[in-house]
Formats: structure tokens, C-alpha cells, sequence
């Protein structure tokens, strides 16, 4: 990759100096997690951290947990400002149209599945969430 069009200081941030002479690698500023064998586990964009409590969490990991939940059917988890937390979690959830769970079967599943800090403090049922050009959940402007 040489960079981005027309973008030098974007290009600059995460093009990084390699170990040989002249070679740039991209740094993504991602999470993983590695494991005991060497393995990495993606765990989220850098940009989508949720800082709250003194942990960072991943919307990732809260997200699979309810996509799991019988009845969801799509869901999204951004931090929202929060003046004790720095950032504090929120849910946006979509239900199947024939579902009879409820937001509290919902909260009673993320407390048992969930470390404390990661489960959200703010739970919202929407009937869509919008979606970029390629299909993605787009979290552009929700809060």
C-alpha cells in the first residue's frame, strides 16, 4: 500500500518505518489478542473502543453476546459520553418481528455472560439499524 489518495497525513499515521531501509508497514491500530500458541483474535477497531470504568472494552464482544440471544435479530454497541463512566455503554437492538423477548430477558442474559463493566448501561429497541452502501451497520451518528 502506498497510502491514501490525496490524504498525506492519513497516509503518514499509519504507514509506519519497517525494519529495512525504506519499508512502511501498516499499522491498523486494531485489538487483538494473542494466545498462548501465538495466535492473534481480532477484538475490535481502535476507533470503536469503548473506554468505561478504567477498562476498554470491544463492541465486538458485547455484540456477539445479544446477536446470540434468541429473538435478535441484528444489534450494535457504541460508548456514549457518560460523566462518572468517561464512556458508557449502549445497545441498539433490533428484534425478529415474531420475537417475545424483552429488554429484560436481554439485560438478565448480558449480566450473566458478561463481565460487569461490559455490560451496557443503556438498551434501546429500534426496529432497523441503517446500513452503509456494502451492507455493514453503519454506527456514524447513533447515540
Amino acid at each position: 500500500m502506498l497510502g491514501y489518495w490525496g490524504q498525506e497525513s492519513l497516509s503518514d499515521d499509519v504507514l509506519v518505518d519497517g525494519l529495512l531501509p525504506g519499508e512502511k508497514i501498516l499499522c491498523t491500530k486494531d485489538w487483538f489478542k494473542i494466545d498462548e500458541d501465538g495466535d492473534l483474535y481480532f477484538q475490535g477497531r481502535s476507533d470503536d473502543i469503548i473506554k468505561t470504568r478504567g477498562e476498554k472494552v470491544s463492541p465486538i464482544e458485547v455484540e456477539n453476546v445479544i446477536h446470540g440471544i434468541k429473538g435478535v435479530k441484528e444489534t450494535a454497541v457504541i460508548g456514549v459520553e457518560d460523566e462518572m463512566f468517561g464512556q458508557a455503554i449502549k445497545c441498539f437492538v433490533v428484534l425478529d418481528p415474531d420475537s417475545d423477548t424483552t429488554l429484560m430477558d436481554i439485560k438478565k442474559i448480558c449480566t450473566n455472560k458478561l463481565e460487569n463493566f461490559m455490560v451496557p448501561k443503556y438498551f434501546e429497541i429500534v426496529t432497523e439499524l441503517e446500513k452503509t452502501n456494502t451492507g455493514k451497520i453503519s454506527k456514524k451518528g447513533m447515540s
